[in-house]
């Protein structure tokens, strides 16, 4: 279920600020015959936060009929610090809803005495597969690769999200003995070729908006063993993706596809702005020399 690339949906909004809901769904379509092998809705890059909660619910509704139409799974985000309203929200996630993708608990910081405790509890009571969603540079907690380890012994933790903004010893050690069944997904886009290298079995990944085929290609020709091709490639879109992160993440991106004709407007929703229009511009000037 967790392998190939996994693509984070933005949440695009019409020239009234209202969610484009039909465009959610051309996008959706989009990535899918590209060579998505799912769609994460309500990730950071959707601006969860900023949406309501009927927003959240419809945005679920139009990703998971269009995931249960193309037989794919779809993983829904959920952020929460504490782990009882974190429990409650996945006994409420709706039909259609393949795995959620849930953060390691932010700003309270428990030590990883708790983060084992907290996700334990989760498992237990969760309807779906767990993806723990390992950013410590957003949660400002770290965990070991010795805590993941433990924590993918359980059968409701399916996998890990890993975005520590870099491939560190932890990340080395983690893939170096994985418990059997426990998938790592790649979560800083420019690092996602040197993490598939190591034996990540795909990634959680918002350049993929855009380069849906390539990056899905980078998946394969790891998997496949032709590191000539995968280098290259890698090389190529870690440069696109590093354009595409030079501004508060969605908001080039969004910039991108709006460029494109692919959604109605750029806009994001406060205390994001949108990207500048050098910042654009320059990412798609590197994806043009990056042949993309």
């Amino acid at each position: 279920m967790l392998r190939g690339i996994h693509v984070p949906l933005i949440t695009p909004f019409d020239v009234t600020g209202e969610v484009a809901f039909g465009a959610i769904e051309k996008l959706a379509g989009r990535v899918l015959d590209e060579g998505a092998s799912g769609l994460v809705a309500l990730g950071t890059t959707g601006e969860v936060a900023a949406l309501t909660p009927d927003e959240r619910a419809r945005v679920i509704e139009v990703c998971a009929r269009i995931c249960g139409e193309r037989g794919v799974p779809l993983t829904v985000g959920l952020t929460g610090n504490d782990t009882r309203s974190t429990a409650e929200s996945l006994k409420a996630l709706p039909p259609g809803v393949a795995a959620a993708l849930v953060t390691v608990p932010y700003f309270l910081r428990p030590s990883e005495r708790g983060v084992i405790a907290h996700f334990e509890a989760l498992a237990e009571e969760t309807p779906v597969p767990l993806v723990i969603y390992h950013i410590p540079y957003r949660t400002g907690q770290a965990v070991s690769a010795a805590t993941l380890r433990h924590l993918g012994g359980h059968p409701m933790i399916a996998g890990v999200k890993y975005a520590t903004g870099g491939i560190d010893q932890d990340a080395v050690d983690l893939l170096g003995d994985l418990p059997e069944g426990l998938a790592v997904l790649g979560g800083d886009d420019a690092f996602v070729s040197p993490l598939l290298a190591l034996g990540a079995s795909g990634g959680i990944l918002a350049s993929a908006h855009l380069f849906t085929g390539r990056f899905a290609e980078l998946v394969d020709a790891w998997q496949a063993g032709d590191v000539a091709r995968a280098r290259e490639l890698g090389h190529r879109l870690a440069r696109v993706s590093t354009a595409l992160f030079a501004e508060p993440n969605p908001t080039v991106i969004k910039g991108v596809l709006h460029a494109r004709g692919l959604i109605p407007t750029p806009d994001v929703r406060l205390p994001l702005l949108p990207a500048s229009e050098r910042a654009v511009s320059q990412a798609d000037l590197v994806a043009a020399h990056a042949g993309m």
